[in-house]
């Protein structure tokens, strides 16, 4: 309802005329008050009715201003804007609950100058502060634009009175226009106080047309929906009648038959499939939806998809497990060699399951806290290891030695969680997540269910997919899983999971902590050749069309194929330079053939006749090309400063070097290089310390190789990151080797974390770094004294191929590492410089030469 004039300019002028300097002050919440209008106020707050009564007994002139914080119940001077409007009071009514209603008028904007009083009410001095008015042609321009956004918006509010808009269209006065409309019209109390601390009246009008255009623009909108969702319902009606007269037509000619056939059916196999009786309430309630619906709507589709899926699920399906033990060795061994560990753990899970079987009865863990049984084994198997060592493959030889069918899903690079849980049905396109579509499509409730790399999921926006595998792998709750588009229990604690992982480090902890982790470590050259004659050879065979009796390998030629071409903890790179031999030896045999098909004179006998080749270590060099890896220990460590060591990978293990040098410069400066990460680093500067703290000990001489020089470390393939501290001894060694010009052992490797007492502290993977250290042609590894222990789970025949050496401290691993310093023959000494000079061998006879093994 529009504000009300019953004031005469004059009036007006003569009370402004009147206001005095200091006048009290009452906040108003979440209202700003503006000149020429009147407006009620409802006051309850005991301070500001005591304002209110004593105006009402004196000049009844009052100064309004708006609250910063509406939420501040009894508001201080600082809490309050600065600027704000004096007004009028014209009639006070009390109500019984000793609030009051006050009729107020505004007269002028003012500004707030000094605050003479907080108690018992708030107090000011003012200044009156009068708008800009310029009156040019763009006040009057802005005026009528004002005028014309405000009857539009007028227009599209139902409760505006035509009364009024005819009084807003007589207005000339261009500041009663504003504050006439902005009180009226819905300005967000920040726009209004914003526009009353405007000065000029050309910016509050700008300020006005954007405000309520944009509320132009809000209503506009809101009627075009409301119109829209008018039409629609309309529609909805229309078709709805439409629909049952087109079902009482149809039911009049007897076409409504293949409907009720049709959920005749569904009953049916709803019934049959075993599903739980949740399912099947739900399955029940959308198939009674289904047939209220004609085939024309889309949800009908919907319905129907989602009943196919409920049915086609294997509720009840399994397949009977062989828990033959000797089966199930038999079948390991045929097709896996060695993996003891693994299969030591699969035959003690079918051992568990036969016993629990046959013992049924007597197992009281078989209960759930509901009574319900639960038929899951309780192991979730993850199998961590380098690439290509036969993780994967190990579970469908699994899968074989139970008798179950089996799936595979890898997990690399996934990111949304709805892969696992799937999509609400309220979407368009929803389906179920990736393991219902998995047991669907295998068909049994019990397969092998092999999550491959495990260790590569990734986290966005999107979800967290790990989080979502917590109650898949969880045998705790995975009998009841819930899928988001299913929406009903389904049990997965039948099916044994198996995840393969390349490292534990990246799988989130309350993850890893549901999983039995098995470690697969990298193979040796013994097994490599066992596996390549048992498993690589016979399958490479097949994939290129050779027969047996066409192509013989020597184990000289594996031995020169894994030395010499392949340097990998698995066999993949194996069983490829093996595949490219036996192309050779394909092409080979095709040319030949072609040549007896050319001689049509051939006997028949000769015909038979194949090509046979012998792959000894000449041939398979001349087939694969120019060796690819050689023994580079012997070449690196020839000169001092360069130490070798040997490194733990997600790939597996490998052997590095660490280069020193040292030239002029700030004395105690370290460079680094390498892409080392920040624990490498402090090795680093540890190494260094522990050198420049025991130099005298150490047998290195300050002056002459450490004064005014700095040292530059330098670890090669820099752009691989490396990090971790169990190179420390490493570092220490290619300091002291560059110190004091001995070089290390070209047969010796080493790893240990080193303190700055020179303690050398256990490291872990050390199983993968004695094998890398062994394919390289290492003979000597120094080990820390504490890591004893890991030397059980190596082969026998590393460790009878190996020295090991293990120390406690660096200066056992220096006198084990270092050739042993070469002793100048003696001599005269010159009688001058010049003779000195002339005797003094070169530099390079000089040098140290490397100690024998």
């Amino acid at each position: 309802m529009l504000p009300w004039f019953n004031m005469q300019d004059q009036n007006l002028d003569k009370l402004i005329s009147l206001v005095p300097e200091e006048i009290p002050i009452l906040p108003l919440r979440n209202t700003v008050a503006f000149p020429y209008i009147v407006m009620p106020l409802a006051v309850g707050i005991p301070r500001s009715v005591r304002l209110i009564e004593e105006a009402e007994r004196g000049n009844r002139i009052i100064g309004l201003a708006a609250m910063q914080d509406p939420s501040v119940e009894v508001p201080d001077s600082s809490e309050v804007f600065e600027t704000g409007t004096v007004a009028v009071i014209h009639r006070v009514m009390r109500g019984d609950d000793d609030t009051l209603t006050v009729f107020i008028q505004g007269l002028e904007r003012i500004k707030i100058e000094q605050w003479t009083q907080e108690d018992p009410y708030l107090q000011a001095k003012i200044a009156l502060d009068p708008d800009t008015v310029e009156d040019s042609i763009v006040e009057e321009a802005l005026r009528r634009n004002l005028l014309d956004v405000a009857m539009e918006l007028a227009e599209l509010i139902p409760q505006f009175p035509d009364e009024a808009i005819q009084f807003i269209q007589q207005l000339e006065d261009p500041r009663l226009l504003v504050y006439l409309l902005a009180s009226n019209m819905r300005v967000e109390m920040q726009e209004a106080q914003a526009l009353l601390e405007m000065d000029r009246l050309s910016d509050k009008m700008g300020h006005l047309v954007r405000v309520l255009a944009r509320e132009l623009e809000v209503r506009e909108i809101g009627q075009q929906i409301q119109e829209k969702a008018k039409e629609e319902i309309e529609k909805t009606q229309r078709e709805y009648y439409l629909r049952q007269q087109m079902d009482a037509i149809r039911e009049e000619l007897g076409e409504d038959e293949d409907g009720r056939r049709e959920a005749q059916e569904y009953r049916e196999q709803i019934e049959e499939c075993g599903m739980t009786e949740e399912a099947k309430e739900e399955a029940m309630r959308e198939l009674a939806r289904l047939e209220k619906m004609p085939p024309q709507a889309a949800e009908y589709w919907v319905i129907k998809t989602y009943l196919d899926w409920l049915i086609s699920l294997p509720w009840e399906d399994t397949t009977d497990d062989n828990l033959n033990i000797d089966h199930a060795r038999k079948v390991l061994d045929e097709d896996h060699y060695d993996l003891s560990d693994v299969k030591e753990r699969i035959l003690e899970f079918l051992a568990v399951r036969k016993l629990r079987k046959e013992r049924e009865i007597e197992d009281e863990a078989s209960l759930d806290l509901q009574g319900r049984k639960i038929e899951g084994t309780g192991a979730i198997l993850v199998l961590v290891g380098p690439p290509g060592v036969g993780k994967t493959s190990l579970g469908q030889s699994v899968a074989r030695a139970l008798g179950r069918k089996f799936t595979r899903m890898s997990l690399g690079g996934m990111r949304d969680e709805a892969e696992f849980r799937g999509h609400r049905r309220t979407y368009i396109g929803a389906m179920p997540g990736r393991i219902m579509q998995a047991v669907k499509r295998i068909g049994v409730k019990n397969p092998v269910f092999m999550l491959d790399e495990v260790d590569k999921i990734g986290t966005d926006w999107r979800g967290d997919p790990a989080s979502a595998l917590l109650e898949v792998l969880d045998p705790q709750q995975n009998h009841a899983f819930r899928d988001h588009y299913l929406d009903v229990d389904f049990d997965l604690s039948q099916v044994l999971f198996i995840c393969t992982a390349n490292t534990t480090s990246t799988i989130p902890a309350p993850l890893l902590d549901r999983m039995e982790v098995i470690q697969i470590d990298g193979y040796t050259e013994y097994d490599k050749i066992h596996i390549a004659k048992q498993y690589l050879v016979p399958r490479q065979l097949k994939v290129n069309g050779l027969r047996e009796e066409e192509i013989d390998f020597e184990e000289e030629a594996f031995q020169a194929i894994i030395r010499d071409y392949t340097r990998e903890a698995g066999v993949r790179q194996l069983e490829r330079r093996i595949g490219k031999v036996c192309r050779k030896v394909a092409t080979k045999v095709a040319e030949s053939q072609d040549e007896r098909e050319e001689g049509a004179e051939a006997k028949e006998e000769e015909a038979e006749i194949t090509t046979h080749v012998e792959v000894d270590e000449e041939t398979a060099r001349d087939f694969l090309g120019k060796p690819l890896y050689r023994f580079e220990a012997a070449l690196r460590t020839e000169r001092p400063g360069v130490a070798t060591g040997v490194a733990w990978t997600p790939t597996g293990g490998k052997v590095l070097f660490v280069e020193a040098a040292i030239m002029p410069g700030k004395e105690g400066e370290l460079i680094l290089t390498g892409q080392l990460g920040d624990v490498m680093r402090e090795s680093a500067r540890i190494a260094l310390s522990h050198v420049e703290a025991h130099m005298e000990r150490l047998g290195l001489d300050r002056e002459k190789g450490w004064k005014n020089q700095k040292i530059h470390l330098h670890v090669p393939a820099g752009a691989v990151p490396k990090d971790g501290p169990s190179a420390g001894i490493t570092l220490t060694t290619a300091l002291v080797s560059l110190l004091s010009g001995r070089s290390v052992r070209p047969d010796i490797a080493m790893t240990g974390e080193v303190t700055l007492q020179g303690q050398v502290l256990p490291v872990g993977g050390v199983k993968l770094k004695t094998l890398a250290a062994h394919r390289t042609g290492i003979k000597t590894l120094i080990l820390p004294k504490l890591n004893e222990v890991d030397l059980d789970e190596l082969p026998d025949e590393v460790r009878e191929d190996m020295d090991f050496v293990l120390v406690e401290d660096v200066q056992e691993v220096l006198e084990n590492a270092l050739a042993p310093e070469k002793k100048p023959e003696k001599e005269e000494a010159p009688a001058d410089l010049e003779a000195a000079k002339a005797k003094s061998p070169p530099a390079a006879e000089r040098a140290p030469a490397p100690a024998s093994p």
